[in-house]
């Protein structure tokens, strides 16, 4: 069962190799998404403005099947310091993980290096809210009211705890966007933000922001092992009407 599971992760990489390569050499071609979308627009109207945002990485485990949505959330998070590390506003991160408030702390730095301007860059940007899903809620739920924020971004691991974040953004006149991989948070985002990211959406920030010829590879990646996954349980349909299996 190991060798299987390797040799499916050698084949995802050498595919993520390949059409990366590809996709340098030829324009991106994506759907239209209005999350992202918005989200796009909002973050020059949030330069111009003087206002900041609030990204929220939710209560990832790096080590467990939640780390996916984390490291999107992180990607996402590299791009908008990147893109607003010279407002008079910068962003603000929190996470409701050791581990990753520490990387989003090193991915703003990253983000503000890049951008040429890394002694504008400050510690206190990135931040762990809590411990627990609930407790991270409730230490994150200021954030937007407190610091100037006009967008609050909640791409990560949430649960139902993510209704305070949205209720609280929405008293303060905060626009919402935000996205989980967690079906009790995705229906809470879905009912309580004005766009919401839907399933696997939330693994295209990244490519939909810009950031960069691996993300947009991804994506082509995954629309591969879709089709495949689907063309398996239509064959084993086939072969279980004829009596093979």
């Amino acid at each position: 069962m190991i060798i299987i599971e390797l040799i499916i992760l050698a084949v995802i990489a050498f595919l993520l190799l390949v059409i990366t390569l590809w996709k340098r050499k030829s324009p991106a071609k994506l759907r239209e998404i209005p999350a992202l979308a918005q989200l796009s627009r909002m973050l020059g109207l949030s330069v111009e403005d003087g206002t900041s945002l609030h990204i929220s990485l939710g209560s990832g485990n790096l080590l467990d099947v939640r780390g996916g949505s984390a490291l999107a959330g992180l990607a996402m998070l590299r791009h908008i310091a990147e893109r607003t590390s010279v407002s008079d506003e910068p962003p603000v991160a929190s996470a409701g993980d050791p581990v990753l408030g520490l990387l989003a702390q090193d991915t703003l730095q990253a983000g503000y290096q890049t951008a040429g301007v890394k002694e504008l860059y400050a510690h206190t940007s990135g931040r762990v809210a809590g411990l627990s899903p609930f407790g991270y809620a409730a230490g994150a739920m200021n954030i937007p009211q407190d610091e100037n924020v006009s967008v609050n971004i909640m791409i990560g691991h949430f649960g139902p705890e993510v209704s305070l974040l949205a209720e609280a953004s929405e008293r303060g006149s905060v626009t919402n966007l935000g996205a989980s991989d967690n079906l009790a948070g995705q229906a809470v985002l879905f009912a309580n933000t004005q766009e919401s990211l839907i399933g696997e959406e939330l693994f295209s920030t990244g490519a939909y922001l810009g950031a960069g010829a691996s993300h947009l590879a991804s994506l082509t990646v995954q629309d591969i092992l879709r089709w495949l996954i689907i063309l398996a349980l239509l064959g084993g349909a086939v072969a279980k009407f004829m009596g093979i299996i």
